[in-house]
């Protein structure tokens, strides 16, 4: 049990959640822990309120994560709440190894008939999750998040992802010039979503390698960025509606491909 506030490993959790050690991510929340531990993710430490040591569920996980962690220390409340991300606490917070996805081992796992969310300067954590999220459930074989987009295993977009950042192969640090690069070497099609796309969404033949292009919340891509890439896609609005919110209109590209692919499967 620990009972001080400026404890090594407490100051080792704030560390993390505050993205100062690169190495590891806060994974915050009983479910999150759950999907931490299931996606076999190597863990570093547990804190655990007394309380939530109470219930039969997170009592469960528990004795799972005793298995495969050392470093299990219970807490008060008040304690929890010094490093919690959140503003209630969610009882449980672990650390855990960052998944280790590079280009090499991200190209190895593709399919021969990739589908490929690319977010590219996208800088709120919660469409990263979103996104995320999205692209598990529709199908796709991986995502990748450019140089300039928010760290898809911060506390806040790994929340927004449920378990899928834990799950779906996903490579960062990418410049966009790379990106594209790499998506021509292996013949796979890249499409930019953009308001002022010339094709529907529904358009554009999603059977074959592709890659999903979005980008900036405020600005999208730039016309050079547009232009870079093999098709610019727009999804059609009524009203007086200017955009879509990113990861909204990322599912409604993505969901069109998953049409497409399970009618031709």
């Amino acid at each position: 049990m620990i009972t001080s506030h400026d404890n090594s490993l407490l100051r080792r959790a704030r560390a993390v959640r505050d993205g100062k050690l690169q190495e590891l991510i806060f994974v915050e929340g009983l479910r999150l822990c759950e999907e931490a531990l299931a996606s076999g993710l190597k863990i570093d430490a547990v804190i655990f309120s007394e309380e939530i040591a109470r219930k039969e569920r997170a009592a469960t996980l528990l004795k799972q994560l005793d298995h495969v962690c050392d470093r299990l220390a219970s807490v008060s409340e008040k304690l929890l709440a010094s490093i919690s991300y959140t503003k209630t606490p969610q009882g449980i917070v672990l650390l855990a190894s960052r998944p280790d996805w590079d280009r090499t081992r991200f190209e190895s796992i593709q399919p021969d008939v990739p589908l490929i969310v690319i977010m590219h300067g996208i800088n709120n954590p919660v469409n990263v999750g979103a996104i995320l999220r999205t692209a598990e459930a529709a199908g796709a074989t991986g995502a990748i998040a450019t140089a300039h987009t928010t760290d898809p295993f911060s506390p806040k977009a790994l929340r927004g992802a449920m378990g899928s950042a834990f799950r779906l192969p996903i490579w960062t640090g990418a410049t966009y010039a790379d990106v594209l690069a790499w998506c021509a070497e292996r013949d796979i099609k890249t499409v930019c979503a953009d308001v002022e796309g010339s094709t529907l969404y529904t358009e554009i033949d999603w059977q074959g390698p592709r890659a999903l292009i979005v980008g900036p919340e405020s600005t999208g891509l730039t016309s050079e960025e547009v232009s870079a890439t093999g098709a610019a896609v727009k999804v059609p609005m009524q009203g007086r509606v200017e955009s879509l919110n990113v990861a909204v209109a990322t599912a409604v590209v993505l969901y069109e491909a998953a049409r497409q692919r399970k009618a031709c499967a």
